[in-house]
């Protein structure tokens, strides 16, 4: 058995798992897969997009050593990032609405992130406005992970082509379609741009809450999926290689969740369970006949 040098090294490549007892307990008939990506501290995809950025950003010398990040978020990116940056030796600076959960903010000092705080009136706009002029000012690096082509780039480099090596047999692809939550936007964008680069026979597929349509042009507002529908389409999202977009409602995708826990023993996260349900419909209404869905986190047991 290997002995890493830390923890980050043991995320990818990700496993692939074939989900039967979900498929059975939904009488579908078909294939269904997924790439369960949340192996980090966090229970996220977030861990690896976080040391990935920081990987590819030292190797193109934006990012100095040792000096102090600032990124305007609070959910689970940075925690990842708070702990990535720890890790790699670098300060982290969070930028925040002053209305951001006070537990949240709470934890993330615990991890040793600095907080700082924009208007709440302003949301994220506010607080990644925050982040870029104290950037400018301070002189340290602003992640800005929603818009930042490090995030695609490490899916293009690392993401799209394990799952290529994944599903590729004998020059064929094994699914036809593979559902993908967007939150920033990294993950399709690069497994689709790996993809379609790679093959034009697999449809991508972008997920999104039923309750918050950015990416469809629909009505926008709270919902229960977290980690995805930010309600802004990310600087990082690249339409042309997405063949539609999917909305599931937050009872659909937390029910999923919950089924393929019970079926498959696969503790999927709600944003997971999203991606799940639009690849399983896919397969009910017969547009698909063999789909593989990106798990982007898992659940979180609180006993």
């Amino acid at each position: 058995m290997a002995i890493y040098p830390n923890i980050y090294q043991t995320l990818v490549p990700c496993p692939i798992v074939e989900l039967r007892g979900y498929l059975a307990a939904c009488g579908l008939k078909g294939r269904l897969y997924a790439y369960l990506d949340y192996n980090g501290p966090t229970g996220t995809s977030r861990d690896s997009v976080a040391e990935g950025m920081l990987a590819l950003a030292a190797e193109k010398h934006k990012l100095l050593p040792g000096q102090p990040i600032i990124e305007a978020a609070s959910g689970s990116f940075a925690m990842a990032l708070a702990l990535a940056g720890r890790t790699a030796g670098h300060p982290v600076v969070l930028t925040m609405p002053e209305d951001a959960p006070a537990l949240r903010q709470e934890y993330l000092l615990r991890l040793g992130a600095q907080i700082l705080h924009s208007p709440a009136q302003r949301g994220l706009a506010g607080a990644r406005a925050l982040a870029e002029t104290t950037a400018a000012e301070k002189g340290w690096y602003y992640m800005n992970w929603l818009a930042n082509d490090d995030n695609p780039e490490y899916h293009r480099r690392v993401t799209g082509p394990a799952i290529v090596q994944a599903i590729s047999r004998e020059g064929r692809s094994l699914v036809d379609t593979i559902t993908v939550g967007v939150g920033s936007a990294g993950t399709i964008t690069g497994v689709g741009e790996t993809i379609k680069a790679w093959t034009n026979d697999v449809r991508i597929v972008a997920v999104e809450p039923f309750e918050n349509q950015a990416l469809g042009g629909g009505f926008t507002g709270g919902h229960g999926i977290p980690d995805i529908g930010y309600g802004i389409v990310p600087g990082n999202y690249n339409a042309y290689v997405v063949d539609n977009v999917a909305a599931v409602t937050s009872t659909d995708a937390n029910r999923a969740a919950q089924r393929v826990l019970a079926t498959d023993a696969i503790p999927a996260s709600p944003a997971a369970g999203a991606a799940l349900h639009a690849a399983a419909q896919l397969i009910a209404t017969g547009t698909s006949r063999s789909a593989l869905a990106i798990f982007s986190g898992r659940q979180a047991f609180n006993l």
